[in-house]
């Protein structure tokens, strides 16, 4: 069988890993419109390097909201699986909160990314920098635009790893979706994911709160719980107990429903539990306060949703305290969110993640329509679906 002679359309995590996994038995050219590799993934080690997570099994794969089809690649090649892909290229890893997966202490995300791109030229892995899709030609091959000179790329067959639509200055900004489009790919419009709520706050609130965390929560929504952390901003809500239930507001939003997220301010206590502390207190904000040790910012949310008289009246307040509801006006904006969906329809891909209607052509990574939760999950999916890559034989 002759070597392939691939183009990695993508510097990112996904055309990365798909880079390496291809370049042992092919000649592989990594195709990037900027001037270096792996920018939205140092970009997002910045927040905390979760390279992927524990999760294995059902676990691990009911994370993802997608076809079924994606799910059987991630439990094909799992967490475990990563975490030695990872050790292979000397990257160790250890399990850190909640499950998240990190490098072992002292070894940095540009590390780790010099780790790959050493391990890609070793293999003689070549870059081509500043040179950007562009589109198709009539026959449909791919076209790359470098110094203003549109080029079609020498290969047999294209991965393309573009990413999603968020963080545009690594790059990521989803203009290829009207490329797919021209040429009959089913396409899905971007839409923020792993993203903060926009909440309609009364002033008091947003000038005397604003930058305060609501630690040890529950939040829920259509059945979802999530406990962690939520900050309150000028604008609304973001964090790890937000980020997990976009889904469902999403859902709503789009349905055009009333969108409300019940906060559970003691999630650790029941209702009974927690009226047993109050019942003999005097009725003031002040005295149910302290004998549930609410601070003043959660003090000040519950007083954002209620009126007086309820607010002082032990059931209700309880009641308040355990399913505060939020009304969400709507999502922050693609360009601020951690991840997207939409892009390419799953019904589009055939089990070895090229195109049905163009089988030399590859789709994978954030460009497809799937859904993940941050903590290692992310970058797990686009792992697992460069791993599936599987290249039709050239003799």
């Amino acid at each position: 069988m002759s070597r392939k002679k691939i183009a990695i359309i993508g510097g990112g995590s996904a055309g990365l890993f798909a880079a390496e996994m291809l370049c042992y038995d092919n000649d592989v050219m990594v195709y990037e419109k900027g001037k270096t590799i792996g920018r939205k993934f140092l970009v997002a080690g910045k927040g905390g390097f979760n390279l992927t997570n524990q999760a294995i099994g059902e676990s691990l794969t009911q994370q993802y909201l997608s076809d079924s089809f994606l799910r059987k690649k991630i439990k094909a090649h799992d967490s475990n699986e990563m975490r030695q892909w990872l050790l292979d290229l000397g990257v160790p890893t250890f399990v850190g909160t909640s499950g998240r997966v990190f490098p072992e202490k002292g070894i940095k995300p540009i590390e780790v990314l010099k780790k790959i791109k050493n391990k890609l030229l070793e293999n003689k892995v070549q870059f081509k920098f500043f040179n950007e899709f562009v589109g198709f030609d009539k026959n449909c091959k791919t076209l790359v635009k470098e110094n203003d000179e549109v080029k079609i790329v020498d290969a047999d067959i294209v991965v393309f790893a573009l990413g999603g639509a968020s963080w545009s200055v690594t790059g990521s900004d989803g203009k290829w979706l009207e490329y797919f489009k021209k040429i009959g790919i089913k396409t899905k419009p971007f839409q923020s994911s792993n993203c903060g709520v926009n909440v309609e706050w009364s002033d008091h609130l947003k000038n005397h709160h604003s930058g305060k965390p609501l630690k040890n929560i529950e939040v829920s929504i259509l059945g979802k719980k999530v406990k962690g952390e939520a900050l309150i901003t000028n604008y609304g809500l973001e964090g790890n107990a937000i980020y997990p239930i976009i889904p469902e507001v999403r859902k709503l939003l789009n349905n055009n429903t009333p969108a409300f997220l019940e906060i559970d301010l003691k999630p650790h206590n029941s209702p009974e539990e927690l009226f047993q502390k109050i019942k003999n207190k005097p009725e003031k904000t002040k005295s149910y306060a302290q004998s549930l040790k609410l601070n003043a910012t959660q003090v000040a949310l519950l007083k954002s949703f209620s009126s007086k008289d309820d607010f002082l009246k032990p059931s209700v307040f309880i009641d308040l305290v355990k399913h505060l509801q939020i009304p969400i006006q709507s999502l922050r904006p693609i360009e601020e969110a951690i991840s997207t969906v939409g892009g390419i329809d799953f019904s589009e891909v055939g089990g070895n993640f090229s195109l049905k209607k163009y089988p030399n052509i590859y789709v994978i990574g954030e460009m497809l329509d799937w859904d993940a939760p941050t903590g290692g999950f992310l970058l797990q999916g686009c792992y697992s679906m460069a791993k599936s890559v599987v290249l039709p034989s050239l003799i």
